[in-house]
């Protein structure tokens, strides 16, 4: 809606400006590639940065994406409540080098501190609850919130099948999430396997394999090519004959190559053409082909097998197991996927997600990986920190009392630092609807009354502010990365003079 004053100063609407508008946007939508978020790191890799100190900014969340995988929007909030604070000392006269200096003797006592309130809690494969209530916390801030427990739940096994919990390592990479259009949000499963989005490469090939031995090729099933430039000439019918019924001999053995080795299946990385694919059909030998390299490497994990770049080096040794293949329909349409199960190896599991639109897809796979992450970092280090603002409150009292201890000028910067810890809870009380200062003050107030450092923000309005009696607690590795990145990225930032661009030279 346009406001617009005439000649005298009064006022009116334009309408059609507005409807405009809207078409405009609707083409937009259209053309441009949609998405909706509420992760820190996505909304800023998305995002059309010009300045030099935002681009920083983008770099920030995408390190902490990269390292701890949560905790993208708390580190930029927090880096920006630092960057607020040194400019009102930068403003009183407080050299730069001070600020920094301040600010990395305070991030040290925060992350001291919170080693301190931290606590650990013990987990195995047959109790996943702790794991699963930390997840749940994760989900809580996302657009899939009302599935938290169930996409939690999801997320937790998947970590548990592929951990190595004596050496406690996780490997990602043998997680695979893939998504489909169709369904609802809480049809998303875990299946302790591997789904393909390819289907078998003859209708009328068998749709469900049981006890499957699989060849997976890199390999293409067609006559081997020269690799010189050639070109050959056929002048009679009798040559072409010949020529036709070598190639067939070619398909022949190939195809009698993988019936001798005992396979049921062939899942090939390249096509074929008709004639083989006829010929795999009437020899009773289902085949998939187009199937990328990556997805290869994880039939190969889950499966047992090898990858077999050759006919010729193919042995019943390098074949793949799997309990049951089948074919998999969604809808009315034609839309087929591969589920390979019951896989030799359980070492590989793919978590497949529904949504009603490609957008809700997107952003629950940015939320699950969240959610896999912090399962991750969690076996890595079970050290736990309770959430809801409640460890950057607790750490904003400890840099405060800490300050007045420093007898130069950075104990300014100490207790700029001590603010600006305060921006996160003060964000979480204003998404709740909450009155910001009155909240954070009540909470700080009585950590310090009560000396009970798990006093938070009650963003659910559940009645209470200790933050254990809500279950709501994220990992302390999570939450130190996010004050050391965000510190050192200020520092170099209060360090810069000027920004030169080559086009001033």
């Amino acid at each position: 809606m346009a406001l617009a004053f005439d000649e005298y100063g009064r006022p009116f609407i334009i309408l059609r400006e507005q409807e405009q508008k809207t078409r405009l946007r609707g083409l937009d939508a259209q053309k441009a590639n949609i998405s909706a978020a509420n992760d820190g790191a996505t909304i800023l890799d998305q995002m059309d940065v010009d300045n030099q100190i935002a681009k920083l900014m983008v770099e920030l969340s995408r390190s902490q994406d990269y390292e701890i995988g949560d905790g993208t929007t708390g580190v930029v909030v927090l880096a920006g409540a630092l960057l607020e604070q040194a400019e009102r000392l930068l403003e009183r006269g407080v050299h730069p080098i001070r600020v920094a200096e301040g600010y990395e003797m305070a991030s040290r006592i925060a992350v001291d501190h919170l080693e301190h309130i931290a606590q650990k809690f013990e987990f195995d494969a047959a109790n996943i609850e702790p794991l699963v209530q930390t997840c749940m916390t994760t989900l809580s801030s996302k657009i899939v919130n009302r599935c938290k427990r169930s996409l939690a739940e999801i997320a937790v096994k998947a970590v548990v099948a592929v951990a190595d919990l004596e050496r406690r390592d996780v490997n990602l990479d043998l997680i695979k999430v893939e998504g489909k259009v169709g369904g609802k949000l809480e049809d998303t499963e875990l299946i302790n396997g591997i789904i393909v989005d390819k289907d078998m490469s003859h209708p009328q090939m068998p749709k469900q394999i049981q006890n499957a031995k699989i060849a997976i090729l890199t390999c293409p099933f067609e006559p081997p090519k020269p690799k010189t430039k050639h070109k050959v000439d056929i002048d009679s019918v009798e040559k072409f004959q010949t020529l036709r019924l070598q190639e067939q001999k070619y398909f022949d053995d190939m195809v009698q190559k993988c019936k001798d080795v005992g396979a049921t299946l062939v899942i090939c990385q390249w096509g074929f053409d008709d004639e083989a694919n006829h010929l795999l059909m009437h020899r009773n030998l289902p085949a998939v082909r187009w199937v990328g390299g990556v997805e290869l490497e994880l039939i190969a994990i889950a499966t047992g097998g090898r990858i077999v770049p050759r006919f010729q080096e193919l042995t019943p040794e390098k074949l793949g197991k799997a309990g049951v293949v089948r074919e998999k329909s969604f809808g009315t349409t034609k839309e087929r996927m591969l589920y390979i199960e019951e896989c030799a190896n359980s070492r590989a599991v793919t978590i497949f997600i529904r949504g009603g639109n490609k957008m809700m897809i997107e952003e629950t796979k940015r939320s699950v990986h969240d959610a896999l992450c912090v399962a991750r970092n969690l076996i890595r280090n079970n050290s736990i920190v309770y959430g809801g603002g409640s460890a950057e409150i607790s750490c904003s009292i400890a840099v405060e009392a800490a300050a007045d201890k420093h007898p130069g000028v950075e104990q300014y910067a100490i207790r700029a630092f001590a603010d600006a810890l305060e921006s996160v809870p003060m964000a979480l009380a204003e998404n709740s609807g909450l009155q910001p200062i009155e909240t954070v003050s009540a909470v700080k107030s009585q950590q310090v009354k009560e000396n009970n450092t798990y006093c938070g923000i009650d963003c659910n309005d559940v009645g209470t502010n200790d933050m254990r009696e809500q279950n709501v607690f994220e990992t302390l590795i999570g939450k130190q990365q996010q004050i050391l990145l965000a510190t050192q990225v200020v520092k170099m930032i209060l360090k810069i003079d000027d920004i030169i661009s080559p086009s001033e030279y």
